[in-house]
């Protein structure tokens, strides 16, 4: 696969670094999150393992046990959120360590930090909204998510059936398509670097361990009718919450799908590209702000991935200054209901 290349025609970028490294300069600022990362990562995951051992456990009544699973699901997704995403980025601490075993915190949730380091990291982060090359917009065919993309009859009717398709998305990625990846070493056309062998253990190893916990050992405690039911909710709940926060950032109004010309060139240099295809939302809601680790501030994440996401509204007002000043488009829905309309 011959991979789009981006355009360096401005000091848009350099003049953006010089003024964020400033800011952390002047105010003596780190520019990781330290203990106040720590401590989110300590009650998501501590409530996470808290209510699953209450669940398998110690099986309460059927509606505190269904209210339990959506619980998780709603744990699942801050953890991938604030935990797994930071720690794949590097951005969760300054310790490598530390960065690596929160990435593995996908693989106990049934994904695979390597698979998602190249779909996420590699694909997405570089190739926003590109169609062909940016996997997080390949829904086809059964969504259209851009006009380039070929438009089937039922596309008029996505709008009716994507929730669902959303409340299955984390059952699919839990079942089905890391294996797919694994097994044909692509994301789309996207070549998958060769997987070492200690890849393949962490991959296999992951993969086991998740069914365990999640099918498996639920099956044994309560059975395969209340697994299933369990389950169900679950998954739903994860993909739906999943799916909207990484929807709202980049398919909605006015976020641009710029495709390359015949030389595979895209228009504009790499952070106009990022900020242009991104849109941020509900910035003024502190609690949305806590539970998605800060990817309501997606512009600031695409551009700046490896600083810590608590620092994220306070570099949205340097962006979007700077942004006014070279003529940028700057997108931003300032309240969740805007941006999901």
């Amino acid at each position: 696969m011959k991979l789009p290349k981006f355009v360096h025609n401005t000091d848009f970028y350099a003049e953006l670094r010089r003024r964020v490294n400033q800011h952390f300069e002047q105010n003596n600022i780190d520019q990781r999150g330290g203990s106040r990362i720590y401590l989110k990562a300590f009650i998501l995951i501590g409530l996470l393992i808290s209510f699953y051992i209450w669940l398998v456990f110690f099986t309460p009544t059927t509606w505190i046990a269904l209210t339990l699973c959506g619980a998780l699901g709603l744990l699942a997704s801050g953890i991938g959120f604030n935990v797994m995403h930071d720690g794949s980025h590097g951005s969760f601490s300054n310790n490598p360590i530390l960065n690596k075993a929160a990435a593995l915190s996908l693989n106990i949730l049934g994904g695979n930090d390597y698979m998602w380091h190249h779909k996420h990291v590699v694909l997405h982060h570089t190739f926003t909204n590109v169609d062909g090359v940016d996997d997080d917009i390949e829904i086809k065919p059964m969504m259209r998510m851009c006009t380039s993309q070929e438009f089937r009859p039922w596309h008029r009717y996505q709008h009716l059936y994507a929730g669902f398709l959303y409340a299955i998305m984390y059952a699919y990625w839990f079942f089905w398509i890391d294996y797919k990846k694994y097994f044909t070493s692509k994301i789309n056309s996207y070549q998958i670097p060769k997987l070492s062998a200690a890849d393949k253990i962490n991959f296999w190893g992951g993969k086991i361990l998740s069914t365990i916990l999640f099918v498996a050992l639920p099956w044994y405690m309560l059975g395969g009718v209340a697994t299933a039911i369990g389950l169900t909710v679950f998954f739903a709940v994860t993909g739906v919450f999943i799916s909207v926060v990484f929807q709202l950032a980049h398919t909605v109004e006015h976020a641009d799908f710029p495709m390359p010309d015949g030389d595979m060139k895209l228009e504009n240099e790499w952070a106009v590209h990022q900020i242009e295809t991104t849109s941020n939302f509900a910035t003024r809601n502190p609690i949305v702000t806590w539970y998605c680790g800060g990817l309501n501030f997606q512009i600031e994440h695409h551009l700046f991935p490896k600083i810590s996401h608590i620092h994220y509204p306070q570099l949205s007002k340097i962006v979007k200054q700077l942004c006014e000043e070279y003529g940028v488009t700057y997108n931003e829905h300032e309240k969740m209901y805007q941006a999901i309309a």
